[in-house]
């Protein structure tokens, strides 16, 4: 029986998301943040400051996931927001100083996880086709 490309790609690409976002989610609870929050959280201390709409491009997640995260940030106290003076129907969203002490926190750790376990034995000349093959399967999508 013939293997599809559906089964050799697609499931096996999705199968490793699901695996990379789980070993994140156990390795994040002693510091109560979500690889969902955690990307968030990155994005808001590269651009602090823009409205959720932007946040949630920058993001790459649809504005409801978005808007429920930032709930859960505000309540952790590691954001806030505020009235967008030129648009009083949106909010700018800031990164708070405990918010920032654990985007600083995280990084390394996060960057330590990607070394030591999830891309180990992984040369950098791998990473590179394997960065531009996603590169290109993106692209071929987006231009249809």
């Amino acid at each position: 029986m013939k293997t599809t490309r559906d089964e050799t790609i697609g499931l096996y690409t999705s199968h490793t998301v699901k695996n990379i976002i789980r070993f994140l989610t156990v390795n994040l609870k002693d510091f109560d943040v979500t690889p969902e929050q955690w990307t968030v959280l990155k994005r808001l201390a590269e651009q602090d400051g823009i409205s959720q709409k932007q946040l949630a491009m920058k993001s790459e997640k649809d504005q409801p996931t978005v808007t429920r995260i930032l709930d859960i940030l505000e309540r952790k106290e590691l954001i806030y927001k505020q009235k967008n003076t030129e648009d009083r129907r949106s909010f700018l969203i800031f990164i708070t100083e405990k918010g920032m002490t654990a985007k600083n926190e995280l990084s390394p750790f996060i960057e330590e996880l990607y070394e030591e376990t999830i891309l180990k034995g992984i040369s950098e000349e791998e990473l590179e086709v394997y960065k531009s093959v996603l590169s290109q399967i993106n692209a071929n999508m987006t231009r249809e």
